[in-house]
């Protein structure tokens, strides 16, 4: 009866009386779920409540709970509770939420960071190490907890501005440097802790059941804290703990000695225990009575009390199973009316997309209408145009030939005139037939005309001075030769005129000396390669030994013969000369010259000039 009396006392001194306690215990609890860049954590802030209630029911001096704080607060925080920690022999330090490891170094992520690049995490984040320096005055245990090692979704979406720079997953390993500081990870380093699906974590669960246990060593608690978590994961989540303490037990709530009086006699002593046991009234309480005093009237009543809590346990479970398949039922509806809204959302949205491309389409087809009408009307402009356009060419057509025949009649009565007075000028312009000039223009203006447009089309060598002569009547007779015309050469006539306006280019062919080629309308000089010359075919042949010279008399009776005709040369022997034309070039036939007879430079320069090939 006395060990139980004993533990009874305890444990109620533990629960009743605990600012009592020498030593002074400080903590401070921060839970963040709001976060304002990422999506919420249902756990964070009920783990911390839950947490600082373990605290102050376990009689720490002061216990202060920040919920969903700022990297300013949470800053602020800290710095108090270093002040505070001066004067105590425990310090406890438990953070909730979400964290993050960078380059090996651990860090707490406020509500209000973005962490949008590695760099930011400086900046907008508390390190670990601000909370280990806030532990540091407490002169017998200092003790930080981190329910911090979820799946982090800023290490997802955060980019990198050094490529080599590693951040982890999870929490970096932690080595504390001084003396009797535990640091507690929900989850081994380098993993992540799960949330839990109830109310709270696995982590902070086993934390509230375990650490209250008076006189229990610290490293103690926490083996079973990693049992129970690891048993309620699966196995999957192993907290582990960093740091080490001396030889000494330090529990986080001690028990101490309480004085006790004389021991009454026993009936009075079972009366006492059990009105000990109601005023903690708990399942193990009872149990424990009973264990002690299993016969009885105490006895009977003790497991009276123990059957009312054990109607009550159910009950609670009951209700609770009930509350879980409301939320579930709510939950269900709630997805149900969500799926529902996200269903017509999307419906609307396709409607105005289809909506927007029929609007799209039909536009388009007024578009093409409009271009369509727009194109007939161009096109009947068009059409009303030529038309126009075609009864002016036909108009000026007929003004030309009433001009034409007008001017043709001036001119045959002025030479009707003319052939009275002037016998000579009957010959040299017998018939002027205007056909580009205008009505009063004179034989010499009709001559000047013919003879630019023959020099144009390379027929006439002089310069057109309006002089009707021998060479002029011979470029005339030259072009009719290679445009197939028969103008009469004697005449100047408009009709001539008509006729070699209607040809673009060059008629007359192309002359060039020996040693050059016709290129386009001009002529260029030959060049051969070393030891080649130009031959009389204006073909480069290679360079013969030089025969014996001849005489003197003996060339001079070779150029005699051949003026005498005794030999037949088998090509040209006069000047070299090549005869040019559209077809190509060859050597002037044998008993032919060239005449002057089209426009080009004189004779002897190597350049273009029109010429034609009289025989016999």
């Amino acid at each position: 009866m006395g060990a139980f009396r004993w533990s009874l006392l305890s444990l109620f001194i533990w629960l009743t009386c605990g600012s009592a306690h020498a030593e002074r215990r400080v903590a401070l609890v921060i839970g963040n779920s709001a976060y304002k860049s990422v999506p919420r954590l249902s756990n964070p802030m009920n783990d911390a409540a839950l947490v600082g209630g373990m605290f102050k029911k376990a009689g720490f001096d002061s216990v202060e709970i920040k919920l969903d704080v700022s990297a300013a607060e949470m800053r602020r925080s800290l710095r108090d509770f270093a002040n505070r920690t001066r004067d105590a022999e425990v310090a406890v330090v438990y953070y909730a939420g979400h964290g993050i490891e960078l380059d090996g170094n651990n860090y707490l992520i406020p509500t209000d960071a973005t962490l949008e690049t590695d760099g930011d995490v400086l900046d907008e984040t508390v390190a670990l190490d601000r909370a280990l320096f806030a532990v540091e005055p407490a002169k017998q245990l200092r003790l930080i907890i981190l329910d911090a090692c979820r799946d982090n979704p800023f290490a997802k979406t955060m980019k990198r501005t050094v490529a080599a720079r590693a951040i982890g997953r999870g929490l970096a390993k932690v080595e504390p440097t001084s003396p009797n500081t535990m640091i507690a990870f929900a989850a081994k380093a380098g993993s992540t802790a799960s949330d839990g699906d109830s109310k709270n974590s696995p982590f902070a669960a086993a934390l509230v059941e375990r650490l209250p246990t008076p006189g229990l060593d610290l490293r103690k608690a926490f083996g079973f804290v990693r049992d129970d978590v690891l048993k309620s994961t699966g196995y999957k989540q192993e907290p582990y703990v960093y740091g080490s303490l001396g030889g000494d037990d330090v529990p986080l709530i001690p028990t101490k000695p309480v004085a006790v009086g004389p021991q009454p006699n026993p009936q009075d002593s079972v009366r006492r225990d059990y009105e000990l046991a109601l005023q903690i009234a708990t399942r193990e309480v009872w149990t424990a009575f009973l264990a002690q005093y299993p016969d009885g009237f105490y006895a009977s009543l003790a497991k009276g009390q123990l059957s009312r809590i054990t109607a009550e346990e159910a009950r609670s479970a009951a209700a609770e199973k009930a509350r879980q398949a409301e939320d579930e039922k709510a939950r269900l509806v709630a997805e149900r009316a969500k799926k529902a809204e996200q269903d017509k959302a999307a419906a609307a949205a396709k409607a105005a997309e289809d909506a927007r491309l029929a609007a799209e389409k039909a536009k388009q087809i007024e578009e093409a209408k409009a271009a369509a009408a727009e194109q007939r009307r161009k096109d009947a402009e068009a059409a009303v145009a030529k038309a126009m356009a075609d009864k002016q060419v036909a108009e000026k057509a007929q003004a030309d030939r009433i001009a034409k025949d007008k001017m043709a009649a001036e001119l045959n009565a002025q030479q009707a005139a003319e052939k009275k007075g002037q016998a000579e000028g009957e010959q040299k312009v017998a018939a002027v037939t205007p056909a580009a000039a205008q009505p009063s223009a004179s034989p010499r203006e009709t001559a000047k005309l013919l003879q630019s447009e023959l020099r144009r089309v390379g027929c006439l060598a002089t310069a057109a001075d309006g002089d009707w002569n021998a060479s002029s009547q011979r470029s005339l007779t030259l072009f009719n030769k290679y445009a197939g015309t028969k103008f009469d050469a004697k005449l100047a006539s408009f009709d001539a005129i008509d006729a070699i306006k209607a040809k673009p280019g060059r008629v007359c062919p192309l002359v060039c000396d020996r040693g050059f080629k016709a290129d386009g309308d001009g002529c260029v000089k030959i060049t051969c390669r070393a030891g080649y010359r130009v031959n009389d075919d204006n073909e480069c042949e290679k360079v013969q030994e030089k025969k014996p010279v001849s005489t003197r008399d003996e060339s001079k009776g070779r150029d005699e013969q051949r003026k005498q005709g005794e030999s037949t040369p088998t090509r040209p022997q006069a000047n070299g000369q090549m005869f040019c034309n559209g077809a190509g070039c060859r050597p002037v036939r044998p008993g032919c010259k060239l005449v002057p007879g089209g426009g080009g430079l004189p004779s002897g320069d190597g350049r273009s000039k029109a010429m034609m090939e009289v025989c016999g």
